[in-house]
């Protein structure tokens, strides 16, 4: 009798605890930090940013009638480093055609991004700047890194992607800008808020 009662109740956990797991799953299965951005289809956040060596500005402005793709990186960021090699290849394939790439380091000094950048590489036709006091990662919602961002040749937010990304992916985005489309918003993998340790 009281093995049968022992069994019951066993059961009983373990129904209970796949029930719960069920649940919360459904619950707070998605990030809420991953929700689709206000941004999409809105004119982008302006910025004027002194480049990480400091001897010249990016501005927003000075780059209108270009397709825009503003990535926000960081040394200390793993996510970052595995997607460089494609930003700089991607960067390298269309500078010549009417797309200018931005890497703003964040929450990092801009010595520290500029060691980083001479050892991984750069492309002529990135500019890089930093962002003191995260003003303008503020302003694009940024939560996590690596965070890329979109903009048409209007000045309009048309897509955005959370996590690491790919010369594919970054690629395919730009040629469907290019075809008038507007890509949104993709989660490609984890980011990461602050350096790890």
């Amino acid at each position: 009798m009281r093995g049968r009662l022992l069994r019951w109740v066993g059961l009983g956990i373990a129904f209970g605890t796949v029930a719960l797991a069920v649940v919360l799953a459904s619950r707070f299965g998605s990030d809420p930090t991953l929700v689709d951005s206000p941004l999409i289809g809105q004119p982008a956040p302006d910025f004027d940013l002194t480049t990480l060596d400091g001897r010249d500005r990016v501005a927003l402005g000075d780059l209108e009638g270009d397709i825009v793709v503003v990535n926000f990186f960081a040394s200390w960021c793993l996510q970052c480093r595995a997607e460089h090699d494609d930003l700089v290849a991607t960067s390298d394939a269309f500078g010549e055609n009417g797309v200018t790439f931005v890497q703003i380091g964040y929450q990092e000094s801009p010595s520290e991004s500029l060691e980083y950048l001479a050892q991984a590489g750069t492309s002529e036709w990135t500019r890089y700047a930093a962002d003191p006091g995260s003003r303008t990662a503020i302003a694009y919602g940024v939560f996590g890194i690596p965070e890329t961002f979109f903009i048409d040749d209007n000045g309009v937010v048309v897509g955005k992607i959370i996590g690491e990304t790919d010369a594919l992916t970054l690629g395919a985005t730009i040629d469907a800008i290019k075809r008038g489309e507007q890509p949104g918003q993709s989660v490609t993998g984890d980011t990461q808020q602050v350096p790890d340790g």
